[in-house]
């Protein structure tokens, strides 16, 4: 059994005092950590409790048209904010296609964006991972790896990141905002993941003792929120993490492109920009030829790190698919999962 301190922080300041002892984890709902403790994969030697930091839990639309979502907003609460929704579809979609109802009642947002990966062998202890115990080999790389990565892999991890919230978050360039021992400091969503390179043990960029305090959504966001779509294909219907996914958000002035954005996931160790595949977009007429184009695009350097080539082919599909169904507009009423009739709101319909 893992012996470990427990602290229930009071403020902030004092949370991040506790957590520079080396061995600290910040704890919130707790939905990830839990897990990794009780199969031992995480044996933490301080849990530092955060679930009663005041005023971590708003959201806070700011007078330059950004919106601030604080560090222990919930999922479903997010999700189902009206306005919140309105405004970035593709970002409460995603919510709405992650795990179950009542983990998304418990699972917060910056929790949501540290959750660990979900690699087999990460999670027994009995395999070869260099993500969990550096140097000792990545059995993934021979073994069962068909769900794994086809972009910004390496020999030493091959896993892929678990976030649908994620995904369309670095497609519209949202911003974490941190605070730790050396003051506060924000970086690019897209930033805050780490691919796997020689160290696949650094998983993200915060430094120790930091923690997320808000999460920042830019007001040029919003422009999109008319044709602005998540898509997630899975191997079952509810409660399964991505094969593939895509985010995409056209801004469409006729037929033509004004400007798009368009990000994979579970393709790599972190939420996947395509930043060239919307540059080609841009300008161009929207057209199911250009929008196989940018698929292609998208997935150019996709390479297969073992029984996986389906996985390229099938993504290209989802980008193509989710493009288009942006171009048709986002739904008055979102659908509870990606591809269902059943709305969010009870009685309604979405077909």
């Amino acid at each position: 059994m893992n012996r470990f301190d427990y602290v229930r922080a009071t403020n902030v300041a004092e949370a991040i005092a506790a957590a520079v002892e080396p061995g600290s984890v910040y704890f919130a709902a707790g939905t990830n950590l839990l897990d990794l403790m009780k199969c031992g994969v995480a044996q933490p030697g301080r849990i530092i409790d955060v679930t009663r930091l005041p005023g971590l839990d708003r959201i806070e639309w700011l007078a330059d048209g950004d919106v601030r979502v604080g560090a222990m907003v919930r999922n479903s609460d997010l999700a189902y904010e009206s306005r919140f929704a309105r405004t970035f579809p593709s970002v409460a979609e995603a919510l709405l296609s992650g795990a179950s109802a009542q983990l998304r009642n418990a699972a917060t947002v910056a929790g949501n964006l540290m959750q660990d990966t979900r690699c087999a062998y990460f999670y027994d202890l009995e395999s070869a991972c260099n993500r969990r115990l550096p140097g000792s080999g990545c059995d993934a790389l021979h073994g069962q790896n068909r769900l794994h990565a086809v972009l910004g892999w390496s020999e030493h991890c091959i896993a892929t990141h678990p976030s649908d919230f994620c995904v369309p978050l670095v497609a519209l360039d949202a911003i974490v905002e941190l605070l730790g021992p050396h003051g506060p400091r924000e970086i690019p969503v897209e930033a805050l993941h780490m691919l796997p390179g020689s160290t696949p043990e650094r998983k993200t960029a915060l430094l120790p003792g930091e923690m997320i305090v808000a999460l920042r959504i830019p007001a040029q966001a919003a422009g999109f929120a008319g044709h602005a779509r998540y898509l997630k294909l899975r191997e079952r219907t509810s409660y399964a993490f991505a094969v593939v996914s895509a985010a995409a958000a056209l801004n469409i002035d006729g037929d033509t492109i004004h400007s798009a954005r368009l990000a994979l996931g579970g393709v790599a160790a972190k939420p996947w920009r395509a930043r060239d595949a919307e540059a080609w977009l841009r300008g161009r007429r929207a057209t199911t030829g250009a929008f196989a184009k940018a698929a292609d695009i998208a997935l150019a350097e996709a390479r297969p790190s073992g029984d996986n080539t389906f996985k390229i082919e099938l993504a290209r599909r989802i980008v193509r698919r989710a493009l288009s169904v942006a171009l048709d507009g986002t739904p008055a009423i979102m659908p509870a999962l990606p591809a269902s009739p059943f709305s969010t709101l009870a009685g309604a319909n979405h077909v």
